[in-house]
């Protein structure tokens, strides 16, 4: 994917979505996710993208919704698990004051959204009060909420992850670097962790599954730079970056309707 593809991109969903922004005026018919006491302010952000071969491994069965089930359309790039607001403890605040979930506040992103922040699971996602929907309303309720006195909105929150997500290219950054997806080799993990300090002149924390890796998290202050991650890498010393096994599914049509990431 060229810089010039991702500019385009971005400038289409961005233009749309001034086109059909609507503001909400916090008048007492607008739902709530939490009415709990405000928690504290965070102190940084966790960009969080997973590698769906590793991640789909999980799966089960398939269906419609699931980026694991979409054969040669399955997402071959790290797709964004979530921005979320942190702790330096290691906690994080969860389900804070603010709007529910409103697909249509983010109607403009949503084929962006599908193809670079999709659900990876047949289940609905636990959102807010017990209830379940979207893995974007997952995300947003659980995670944006909590965020939105320095993101915005729910429509700037998924806008500013997706700006992160493609300025700081994880894909472009491991393959460029040689990693690229193998059901064969295995890949040092202290070389993919220098890979990304050589781009971004930052420490990634490294997930992995099994032996392969899952997910990486970039962190960064609340003004968008650089900072360390709190929690450690928990990857043995090599790792595999797996290609997609097949599951027992026709390719499903349409795009995703709900997920069950847990994050």
């Amino acid at each position: 994917m060229t810089s010039l593809s991702i500019s385009m991109i971005l400038a289409s969903v961005l233009f749309a979505g001034l086109l059909t922004a609507v503001q909400v005026n916090g008048d007492s018919a607008v739902e709530l996710v939490a009415t709990v006491a405000e928690q504290r302010e965070f102190d940084y952000f966790a960009l969080a993208v997973q590698w769906p071969p590793t991640y789909c491994t999980k799966s089960t069965k398939c269906c419609d919704q699931s980026g694991c089930c979409r054969g040669e359309d399955s997402p071959t790039w790290f797709t964004i698990h979530g921005l979320w607001p942190d702790y330096n403890d290691g906690s994080w605040p969860s389900c804070c004051s603010g709007p529910a979930f409103d697909e249509t506040e983010i109607s403009s992103l949503l084929n962006v959204l599908d193809k670079y922040w999709p659900t990876l699971s047949c289940s609905k996602a636990s959102t807010c009060h017990n209830k379940k929907g979207l893995f974007w309303a997952h995300e947003w309720e659980k995670h944006g909420t909590c965020s939105s006195a320095v993101t915005g909105d729910e429509y700037s929150y998924f806008v500013t992850a997706l700006n992160l997500y493609f300025k700081y290219n994880v894909t472009e950054v491991l393959f460029d670097a040689g990693y690229v997806p193998s059901n064969s080799e295995m890949y040092p993990s202290g070389g993919i962790t220098a890979a990304i300090e050589n781009a971004f002149h930052t420490t990634p924390q490294l997930v992995c599954l099994k032996g392969a890796l899952e997910e990486v998290r970039l962190c960064l202050t609340k003004d968008f730079k650089f900072r360390d991650c709190v929690a450690a890498s928990d990857c043995p010393e090599y790792v595999s970056l797996p290609t997609f096994a097949s599951l027992d599914a026709t390719k499903p049509a349409g795009r995703l309707i709900s997920g069950a990431e847990s994050s």
